[in-house]
């Protein structure tokens, strides 16, 4: 529920990967429209805790502050999201920020996620556009297939849904839903589907598709509304049908 008074903020700091993590309070004047990134603005041009102690200006992550880079996910209240959405308003206080709990330490609420993008080029999510391929003007997308991959494309790297999934973990090393949604995104593209067998190989080893829970948490947690669980069907019915082709070619 909206409100009027002073806004009460607990936000979970660490100054490197080594040092222990600590808490500190902050409270803020309200203001019509505020949200979560423009709170920590807020708070770095006068770093001063609650009770009146000088601290630093808080690390994250932010670029387009309009949900589009994916760059600000954090833990909100307990939930992954992204904070430059995240209207004050809506927000159950003392609103808590941690960092997404998954994903190595920088500093404060700033995380490596670069397995995300390793595991991109583990699969290749790209569309090979070199010499080999170059061959004039491309085939014609049909409308229907560009609404098909429209709602994959909006991807952007936040990785909540990583940090949603039981399945991700240091332990299965399992390359999680946001892979395999670009996986179908780019099997599906006439040209990008040249390198279809290659990434349907990288998804069969350790870490691949077979270790998918099919908890739903990452359909459910996406920002974008991407139909994750449906790629995660597909892809894990061409990865079988590969699969058992392969052991008949042998």
């Amino acid at each position: 529920m909206p409100t009027h008074g002073p806004v009460l903020f607990k936000i979970k700091r660490q100054a490197s990967p080594n040092d222990k993590p600590r808490w500190e309070e902050f409270e803020l004047p309200w203001h019509a429209g505020m949200n979560v990134i423009s709170s920590m603005m807020e708070i770095a041009r006068n770093p001063v805790t609650r009770d009146g102690k000088p601290t630093t200006p808080i690390t994250y992550d932010s670029n387009c502050l309009e949900e589009v880079c994916g760059s600000c996910a954090m833990l909100i209240n307990g939930k992954a999201r992204m904070a430059c959405s995240a209207l004050v308003d809506n927000l159950e206080q003392p609103i808590r920020l941690q960092p997404l709990s998954k994903f190595p330490i920088i500093r404060d609420l700033a995380v490596d996620r670069a397995v995300l993008f390793e595991n991109l080029k583990r699969v290749k999510a790209w569309v090979p556009v070199d010499g080999t391929y170059d061959l004039g003007s491309g085939p014609r997308v049909s409308m229907h297939e560009q609404e098909e991959a429209y709602p994959l494309s909006r991807c952007i790297s936040c990785c909540c849904c990583m940090e949603v999934c039981p399945q991700f973990n240091e332990h299965t090393g399992f390359v999680g839903a946001a892979t395999i949604s670009q996986v179908r995104l780019f099997n599906t593209h006439s040209t990008g589907a040249a390198l279809q067998r290659e990434r349907l190989a990288a998804l069969m080893g350790d870490g691949g598709i077979q270790e998918c829970g099919y908890a739903q948490n990452c359909v459910e947690t996406c920002p974008k509304d991407i139909p994750l669980t449906r790629s995660i069907s597909e892809v894990g019915s061409a990865v079988m049908k590969q699969s058992i082709g392969d052991l008949f070619r042998r």
